[in-house]
């Protein structure tokens, strides 16, 4: 098992504003989120293989969580005038992910990824040309897919979810620690 102050040395190391570990189980799950993806306000419902549908139920998701005794919940805190505007949050996430991708690549054990907004390895997804995944094993679901209460998840971790006026904070996770029957 990795070491928890070292992950979370790591994490605030490669600039994380702010790295904590919890248990899988004290994460909170709420089904009713999944109709937001189908709204599809950022465009990848249907369109990225790691998003609804295509990445799995929500109960598929959330037992992929739970094979995992711990989380890795890292943070990161962008000035950004309006939240709400993809023009400004979109390449903010963006990078977010970079530096959890990168981060994972340092990691000799496996971990389960989960973004701050769906899966950007390749654009387009190689679903929009009914192609196969071309990276099954690095692409990663975002914490909305997954159904989990950010907010919930932040407070757990002592961090602040709403940073105040003209602050936008991004989460994702790295689930770690497998059970003995072993990571769905």
């Amino acid at each position: 098992m990795m070491d928890e102050k070292w992950l979370v040395e790591q994490a605030l190391a490669a600039g994380f504003a702010d790295a904590a570990v919890m248990d899988t189980k004290d994460l909170v799950f709420v089904p009713s989120f999944r109709p937001l993806c189908a709204e599809n306000v950022c465009g990848k419902y249907g369109a990225n293989y790691a998003c609804p549908p295509d990445c799995g139920s929500v109960e598929e998701m959330r037992a992929r969580v739970l094979g995992w005794r711990r989380a890795l919940v890292m943070q990161t805190m962008w000035d950004i005038d309006d939240s709400l505007d993809e023009s400004q949050t979109k390449p903010a996430k963006s990078r977010h992910n970079r530096m959890t991708c990168a981060l994972r690549e340092t990691l000799e054990e496996p971990v389960l990824m989960i973004g701050a907004g769906g899966c950007d390895l390749c654009a387009p997804c190689a679903i929009t040309a009914g192609e196969p995944c071309r990276f099954p094993d690095k692409r990663f679901s975002c914490l909305s897919a997954y159904c989990i209460f950010v907010r919930e998840m932040a407070g757990a971790c002592g961090m602040d979810y709403d940073c105040g006026p003209g602050v936008t904070a991004f989460f994702s996770v790295f689930c770690f620690d497998p059970l003995p029957e072993g990571p769905v």
